[in-house]
C-alpha cells in the first residue's frame, strides 16, 4: 500500500533559486562558524536540476547534484521543510544496483532503502540522499561482481576487494555533507549503522542528534556480510535490527 503525505510543499519556480542562493551564502561566508567548506580539496557540488517525484511512498522533491571536477552525480529526495531548527531525518544511501533494484540478499541495501523511504514518509519530513558511484563500496559494478565470485570461494567482502587490488571502502561522504548544507539541513537524525557517515557530517558542522535504527532482520545469505561490517568497519548493529 502506498504511503502518502500532505506535508510536501508544492514545487514552485523559486525552489531551485532558493537552494542556489543558499549555496552562494555558504560559499561566501568564511566568517560564519557553521559555514565550514562545502567540500574538501576544492571539490564542490552544484545543483543541476529540480523536479517533483511522485513515488509509492509519497511525493518528494528531487534535486540532482553533480560533484564538480568529476562525472559523479547524486540525488536528494526531499519531503517537507528540512531547513528548520528541528533535527532532520536523513539517510545517506550508497548506490547498490543489485540490492536496490534486483532485491539481492547478499546485502541489506535494498531493504534499508525501502525502510528509510517509509520512515521519511511516516514522519512527513526528511531527506533520502542517494549517492551514486558508491557501488560495491566504491569499486564499481563489474568489480563488485568479480568480488562476489571471490566471496563464493570463502573470502569476506573486505578480503575480496583487497584481493582484486582495490580499496576495502573507497566511498567519501564530503559531497553528501555539502548537499545537506545546501538544502538547509542544520542537524540530523541519521538512519545509518556506519560510523564514517557520523564522523563526516560532524566534521562538516552538521550535528548528528540521534541514530535511527532501520530494523532490518539479518538473513542467512547476508549474515557474513553484516558481521564483516561490524568487525572490520565498526558498524553499529543490534541483534533485533
Amino acid at each position: 500500500m502506498a504511503v502518502h503525505s500532505e506535508h510536501t510543499p508544492p514545487l514552485s519556480g523559486g525552489t531551485r533559486l532558493s537552494i542556489s542562493a543558499r549555496l552562494n551564502v555558504i560559499m561566501k561566508s568564511p566568517g560564519n562558524a557553521s559555514a565550514t567548506p562545502a567540500c574538501d580539496a576544492g571539490e564542490c557540488v552544484e545543483l543541476v536540476a529540480t523536479a517533483t517525484l511522485p513515488t509509492r511512498y509519497g511525493t518528494f522533491t528531487s534535486h540532482a547534484f553533480r560533484v564538480k571536477g568529476s562525472n559523479n552525480e547524486h540525488l536528494a529526495l526531499v519531503m517537507g521543510d528540512v531547513s528548520t531548527d528541528a533535527p532532520t531525518l536523513v539517510r545517506l544511501h550508497s548506490e547498490c544496483l543489485t540490492g536496490d533494484v534486483f532485491g539481492s540478499y547478499r546485502c541489506d541495501c535494498g531493504e534499508q532503502l525501502d525502510a528509510g523511504m517509509r520512515k521519511i514518509a511516516e514522519a512527513g519530513c526528511g531527506v533520502m540522499l542517494y549517492l551514486r558511484g558508491h557501488e560495491g563500496r566504491g569499486i564499481g559494478l563489474s568489480n563488485k561482481i568479480r568480488a562476489y565470485l571471490l566471496q563464493e570461494q570463502g573470502r569476506d567482502t573486505v578480503e575480496a576487494n583487497l584481493d582484486l587490488g582495490l580499496p576495502d571502502d573507497a566511498r567519501e561522504y564530503d559531497s553528501a555533507a555539502a548537499i545537506l548544507r545546501i538544502l538547509g539541513v542544520r542537524s540530523v537524525r541519521l538512519m545509518s549503522n556506519n560510523p564514517k557517515k557520523f564522523d563526516t557530517l560532524t566534521k562538516h558542522g552538521i550535528p548528528v542528534c540521534e541514530r535511527v535504527a532501520l530494523d532490518i532482520p539479518m538473513r542467512e545469505e547476508n549474515e557474513r556480510y553484516i558481521r564483516t561490517k561490524q568487525v572490520k568497519f565498526g558498524h553499529y548493529f543490534e541483534e533485533n535490527e
